[in-house]
This record gives C-alpha cells, sequence and structure tokens, in this order.
C-alpha cells in the first residue's frame, strides 16, 4: 500500500477545503441554520410533536443527512472531476499507485469533509432545540459510512461528468428532492397508505429513518434494514469504480 500517494491525494484536497474555508463549511452551515429557523420555528409552532418527539428534534437528522449527503457527492465529484478537466488526470494514473489508493485519497477526504459538516451542523442544531442522542456510537457510525457510500457516488460521478453542468446535475436534481421526500420533515407514517408504499421506493428514506432511529429510537423503517441498505449501495458503488479503472472509461480517452 502506497501510503505516500493516499497522503499527497488526501492532504491536497483538504487544504483546498481550508483554503476555501466560506465556500466549504461556513456556506453549508449557514443554509442549515436557516432551515431550522424556517421550518423549527414556522412550521415547528403548528406541529407540536412527531411520534412523540418535538418537531424541531425532529428534522434534525433529516436535515444533517440533507447536508451529509450533497457535500459527499459535490465534494469527490469536483475532486476527481477537476484532473480530469486540466489533464493533470494522466499523471495521477502513471503514479505508482492503485486505483485503491487513489480512490481512498479522494472518498476519504469528501467524506472527511463532510462527517466535519455534519459534526458542525450538530453543534449548531443544539442552538435552537433541545434534544439528546440515544446511540451516538450507531449514530457516527451511520453518518460515517453514508459521508463513505455517497463521496463514492460522487467520485462515479465526477468521472462520468462530460461539463460543470453535469457535475452539478445529479447532487441538485436527484439528490435534494430525494432528501425532501424522504422523510426528512415529516414521517411516512404520516402519509395516505397508497402514499407509503412509494415512500418506499426512495433509497433516501432508509438513509434519514436509520439515522433518526439512532437519535430518538423511531423510525419508519428497521434500523437493520436501513444499515443494510447503505452497506449494499456501498457495494454497488465499490463495484462501479473497480470496473471503471480496469476499463478506464471515462480515463483514458
Amino acid at each position: 500500500m502506497n501510503y505516500r500517494a493516499i497522503w499527497a491525494i488526501y492532504h491536497f484536497e483538504m487544504s483546498r477545503t481550508f483554503r476555501t474555508m466560506w465556500q466549504s463549511i461556513v456556506s453549508p452551515v449557514v443554509s442549515t441554520s436557516l432551515y431550522f429557523v424556517v421550518f423549527g420555528a414556522a412550521i415547528g409552532s403548528r406541529i407540536q410533536s412527531v411520534e412523540g418527539v418535538s418537531y424541531g428534534a425532529f428534522i434534525v437528522p433529516g436535515l444533517i443527512m440533507l447536508t451529509v449527503l450533497q457535500q459527499s457527492v459535490s465534494n469527490a465529484a469536483f475532486g476527481i472531476y477537476f484532473p480530469k478537466f486540466t489533464g493533470t488526470i494522466y499523471e495521477i494514473l502513471s503514479a505508482p499507485a492503485s486505483f485503491v489508493e487513489v480512490l481512498i485519497g479522494y472518498v476519504g477526504a469528501a467524506a472527511t469533509k463532510a462527517l466535519l459538516i455534519g459534526m458542525i451542523n450538530l453543534g449548531t442544531a443544539n442552538l435552537f432545540v433541545d434534544f439528546s442522542i440515544a446511540h451516538p456510537f450507531w449514530m457516527l457510525g451511520f453518518l460515517a459510512l453514508t459521508c463513505i457510500s455517497f463521496a463514492l457516488l460522487g467520485f462515479i460521478i465526477g468521472i462520468w461528468a462530460g461539463n460543470f453542468e453535469q457535475l452539478q446535475l445529479v447532487p441538485l436534481l436527484v439528490i435534494t428532492p430525494l432528501v425532501f421526500l424522504g422523510g426528512s420533515f415529516y414521517s411516512v407514517s404520516m402519509l395516505p397508505e397508497a402514499w407509503q408504499d412509494v415512500a418506499l421506493l426512495n433509497p433516501v428514506l432508509y438513509l434519514v429513518s436509520g439515522f433518526r432511529w439512532a437519535f430518538f429510537e423511531v423510525s419508519d423503517i428497521n434500523p437493520m434494514i436501513s444499515f443494510g441498505m447503505v452497506a449494499l449501495f456501498m457495494a454497488a458503488c465499490l463495484g462501479v469504480i473497480a470496473w471503471i479503472f480496469k476499463s478506464g472509461y471515462k480515463l483514458k480517452s
């Protein structure tokens, strides 16, 4: 294992984050704070509680998950797309580093950024609502697993994208709507029975539900199923990335 190569990529990506502190860290935190003001205060005054949890606290896991998914995908996608855009991807491919080491460097950095922002948002949430975490170990584990899984997805998007418009297509038009429709701000049990069945087709529902269980021990989906879905998604992404490096899809042309 070429640890120096992993560290070089990881260090470069993390340094870029701290050079653009306002865009990379401050902006997502401010956006999440606005969600708390709008949904927690405005809607929370009309909905007192959901499944025995105050509405302001109930939306905390959903808001954190919304930010984490967006940041994981966007950071990983931009991280690998930029070398393609500038042409330095060929230097990376010719370096004495396997695709596993390249993957660990880029995905590790993107997952670290998303995890950092998620923890900052968790601290920010305490300024708006009072809540406690029933299973902090499972919460951290599930959060880390989600960050890594969607950083892998972002890595795939970054290789697939042919321009900056395509780079933003999936995070804006797919990830964000799925999070909003995945029970971030409501319980699926509040929907009509027919729509509950439709909601089960949304993969993000399993993420939000499992993450919320770690906080309040309430969920729309069995938490073990949620963990299994994340693990399955991670395995699928790893399989696609292995095929990409083996075939050279959009890397060697």
